[in-house]
Formats: structure tokens, C-alpha cells, sequence
């Protein structure tokens, strides 16, 4: 099994196609080789070292692949969100304390902005012969090129321990929390994730997450990389031309979160897309998916909806459902441990039994050792070398696992604890709401109230959705306030953060 990037890669037969950006380049798996290869020399005669991190801001496609894996070569990778302001550049450049940020040529003004004194500003750009070359100061035009031997060049290869990639999660906290990937947990990962889907060198992976996200690397590139398969990276989503890329590609599979899974639902005309009968299955991950959602998108593109668990500290996954040849894919659940153990804890640091709601916790290669630089998230995140997640669920006999809630979005509502998704789901039942966010919001005599936020589809007042919910829920938790809206906020990735939501609508 691979054990660092530099494996993961080099799975990949010399002339099958590794990257298809239907905006830009493509690369067989020795272009990408050789280029990563040159990029990672350029680094290095930089004075880059693997003790060093190297922050990217590139939008989805074969240079932002190109650029991650060359940085994970030498040193510590660290992609930053393209949609980030000022003061978020600046934040992170410096947690990062970043030795060079690599960018587009004349794009992203609001990272240079804020540059901090010790990064150095490197420019990338694709040259008229197709290969990657760099550009800044006291580098000359045309060094690009010029190493080209061997698969990543003559330099000591990272070991599995080495750092890879350092991302940043959000916690109780304000301030995010850097976590630190190691090459050996990359590799975990993207092993569990191929022998889940039985991923293979005629795989075509259409990559629709952002490049700067455990997601979109993981699953949807690096997965692929370690099948010998094809990953195809538009520069971005856009529901009304997937479809004709999956069409145009033949692509096998795609992973996603909810929104946009529902963002194709929307716009695909009530009948089964043109192209959808190359697809193996769907991935659905980084958020919960509503039952509902899971059989509408069956019912529609005539494919098995496998609902996964990720997150950063895992490099990425940690459960999935099944292939159907393998077991059953069951809605409201994201199935069973993919080469992790998984737990269920209680705040005492006791594993309780089947059928037991409490903490979940994972333990397994893929996950990370411990947050850089912070003893205190450190002490209250791992127990006995399980990791908390900070996620409420269920372990049934089969071993399936069902998200309840986030334990820190848990609505207490005068003692009663109320599990956001359960009004979520049952909002989502009415067939004029196309997405629906429950939150709790202070309330004088009761703690907390249930508050919600829709989307709808077709105009319906908020008295019929609260008597809608007031049908299917229990009273204490229907919503006693729905906000009918445009768009749910949500995060650069598209996650929905219920405490940001909440923030939205109460200041």
C-alpha cells in the first residue's frame, strides 16, 4: 500500500490520462509526474524545505493539483480559499507562518495586499510549451522546465511521517485550528476510499469540491490518482454544463455535498439527464443528506446515492455506505467504518453500547496526531487514542452510523434536547421547500427556541410550513419562527454552519 503522495501518484499508467481541466491543460500520469517534478526542483532552488510551509491560492484545475503535490514534495502544502478577503489572507498567512505563497500570475490583489514581510510572493503560470514555470523576484524567465528527471526529481523523497498538507477546521472557538496531515494518513484515506468504491483505472472522477478542501483533494482527486483512474477538474461548479462534462467524459462517479446535489436536482428537468448512464454511483459527503434528497436523486439519474462521513482530522473519510454488490445503502445513515473504528462516547470518556446515543469517535491510520500548536484542543479532543469529533450519533447491530446532531448545535429547549436534522428532514417533506436549516435562538423562559431557515421552491406561507412540521414533530420541536429566504448562507465549500445561520437571522 502506498504509505506517501509520491506512491499515490506514481499508481497511475504512464500514458492514461490523470487530469482533464476542460478550462485549461490535460496530463497523462507522466506529464503530471515530470511536472511535478520540475515545479517541486523550482521550489527547492528557492530554498523551500520540508520543515518550511508554502500557502497556494489557485481556483480548481491542473495547476492547483500540479501545485499541491510539488509543495507536498518539499515541504508543507497549505491551499487557501481563492474567495477569502484581506483580513482572512492575512490571518492565515501568518497561523501558517508561510515561506512562499504561490499564486496566478496578477490575480488575488487581496492576498497580495496583506502579504506578510517573510513570504515570498512566487507567480505560476503555464508557458507557451504547455509546462509550468515560475515567476518572481531574482527568478529568471524560463527556469521553469529544467528538471525533468526522474519522477519527482533527485531531492530526498518525504517519508510517510513528513507533513503533507496543513489545513484549518473551525471549533467551539473563534479561532480556527491548523491540522497538521500526514503523508501516511493521506494514504490511509485514499486506500479506504478506493477499496469502498472499488475505484479502478476506468474510473472518470468529475471533481466539483474546491481544491482547497480535505474533500476535493481526497476523494475526488487523490483517490482517483491511487486507482490509475481520471479525474476530470473544471475551474468551477455549474449545475446547467455538468451535466455535458459527465456526457463528454464519460464520467463514473461524483462526489459532492447536499447543495449541490440539490442544485442538480433543480435544474435537471424532471428526467433523467443525458450522460447520466455512465455513472456507477453518487457520493454524498461533508453534510448530512436528507433522505428525501437521496431518493429524489436515485429516482432521477438512475444510480445508487452512497452517503459518506468526513472530516479534516480524518483525512476525510471515516464511513460510507456500500456499493449495492457489497450491502445495502440505507437513507438517514452514513454507513458503516471504512477501515476505522468507530465509537460511540459519552462525556465521561465511556464507550457505550449498541444502540446508544452519544459522541462519536474514530480512531484508525487516517487520522491526524493532534492539532499544531494547541494543547488545550488537543486534551479535550482525544480520549484512550480516540479522537471526539464533536459529533452526536448511533451505532445500530450492523454497524451502520447515524448522525443525530452536532453536539454544540444541539437546540435545549427548556431541558429538551432537540436534534436540528429531525425538523430539517421533516420541512423538507412539504414539496414547495427545496432546503431547510433549523437552528435554536435564545428565548427568555425556555433557553432556547426552534427557529428555521427555507428555500422554497414554489410560494407557500410560513402558518402552512409550521403547521406542516406541527404534523410530523413533536410540539416542542416545531419551529415557532421559519424564515423563507434566497439562499441558506453557508461556508466557502458549501457547508451549512447552523451557529451561522442562527447568527444571520438573530445578529
Amino acid at each position: 500500500m502506498a504509505a506517501t503522495l509520491a506512491e499515490i501518484v506514481a499508481a497511475g499508467a504512464d500514458d492514461h490520462l490523470a487530469v482533464i481541466a476542460p478550462d485549461g491543460a490535460s496530463y497523462t500520469y507522466r506529464e503530471l509526474r515530470q511536472e511535478v517534478a520540475s515545479l517541486a526542483g523550482l521550489l527547492r532552488s528557492l530554498g523551500v524545505r520540508r520543515e518550511d510551509r508554502v500557502a497556494s491560492v489557485f481556483p480548481n484545475g491542473a495547476e492547483a493539483v500540479i501545485v499541491f503535490l510539488a509543495v507536498a514534495q518539499v515541504a508543507t502544502a497549505a491551499p487557501l480559499n481563492p474567495a477569502y478577503k484581506e483580513d482572512e489572507f492575512s490571518f492565515y498567512l501568518e497561523d501558517t507562518e508561510a515561506k512562499a505563497l504561490l499564486l496566478p500570475p496578477d490575480a488575488y490583489p487581496a492576498a497580495r495586499a496583506v502579504l506578510p514581510r517573510e513570504t515570498r510572493l512566487v507567480e505560476v503560470e503555464t508557458g507557451a510549451d504547455g509546462h509550468l514555470r515560475l515567476r518572481g523576484e531574482g527568478l529568471p524567465d524560463g527556469e521553469a522546465g529544467k528538471e525533468r528527471a526522474g519522477i519527482f526529481g533527485s531531492a530526498p523523497m518525504p517519508g510517510p511521517e513528513d507533513i503533507a498538507l496543513i489545513l484549518h477546521t473551525s471549533g467551539t472557538t473563534s479561532r480556527p485550528k491548523m491540522v497538521p496531515i500526514q503523508h501516511r494518513n493521506l494514504a490511509a484515506s485514499v486506500a479506504n476510499i478506493i477499496a469502498t468504491y472499488e475505484l479502478g483505472v476506468d474510473d472518470v472522477a468529475l471533481c466539483v469540491m474546491p481544491l482547497f478542501h480535505i474533500h476535493g483533494i481526497v476523494a475526488s482527486c487523490l483517490s482517483t490518482f491511487g486507482s490509475g483512474g481520471t479525474v476530470v477538474v473544471p475551474a468551477r461548479f455549474n449545475p446547467m454544463g455538468f451535466w455535458p462534462l459527465v456526457k463528454e467524459h464519460r464520467a463514473t462517479w461524483y462526489s459532492a455535498v447536499p447543495t449541490i446535489h440539490q442544485m442538480l436536482l433543480m435544474r435537471s428537468g424532471g428526467s433523467r439527464p443525458e450522460g447520466a448512464e455512465t455513472l456507477r454511483f453518487i457520493r454524498s459527503s461533508s453534510s448530512a443528506l436528507p433522505p428525501e434528497v437521496m431518493r429524489q436523486l436515485e429516482e432521477r439519474f438512475g444510480v445508487p446515492v452512497l452517503e459518506a462521513y468526513g472530516m479534516t482530522e480524518a483525512s476525510h473519510q471515516m464511513a460510507s455506505n456500500p456499493l449495492p454488490s457489497r450491502g445495502e445503502h440505507r437513507p438517514g445513515s452514513v454507513g458503516r467504518g471504512t477501515g476505522v473504528d468507530i465509537g460511540i462516547m459519552d462525556e465521561e470518556g465511556n464507550l457505550l453500547p449498541v444502540g446508544a446515543v452519544g459522541e462519536i469517535v474514530i480512531r484508525g491510520g487516517n487520522v491526524v496526531d493532534g492539532y499544531a500548536n494547541n494543547p488545550e484542543a488537543n486534551r479535550a479532543a482525544f480520549t484512550d487514542g480516540w479522537f471526539r469529533t464533536g459529533d452526536q450519533g448511533i451505532l445500530d447491530t450492523d454497524g451502520y452510523l447515524s448522525l443525530t446532531g452536532r453536539l454544540k448545535e444541539m437546540i435545549n429547549r427548556g431541558g429538551e434536547k432537540i436534534a436540528p436534522r429531525e425538523i430539517d428532514e421533516a420541512l423538507l417533506e412539504h414539496p414547495a421547500v427545496a432546503e431547510a436549516v433549523a437552528f435554536g435562538v435564545p428565548h427568555q423562559t425556555w433557553g432556547e427556541e426552534v427557529a428555521a431557515a427555507v428555500v422554497l421552491t414554489e410560494p407557500v406561507t410560513e402558518r402552512e410550513l409550521i403547521a406542516h412540521c406541527r404534523e410530523r414533530l413533536a410540539e416542542f420541536k416545531v419551529p415557532r419562527v421559519i424564515h423563507i429566504v434566497a439562499a441558506i448562507p453557508r461556508t466557502a465549500t458549501g457547508k451549512v454552519q447552523r451557529r451561522s445561520v442562527a447568527a444571520a437571522f438573530t445578529g
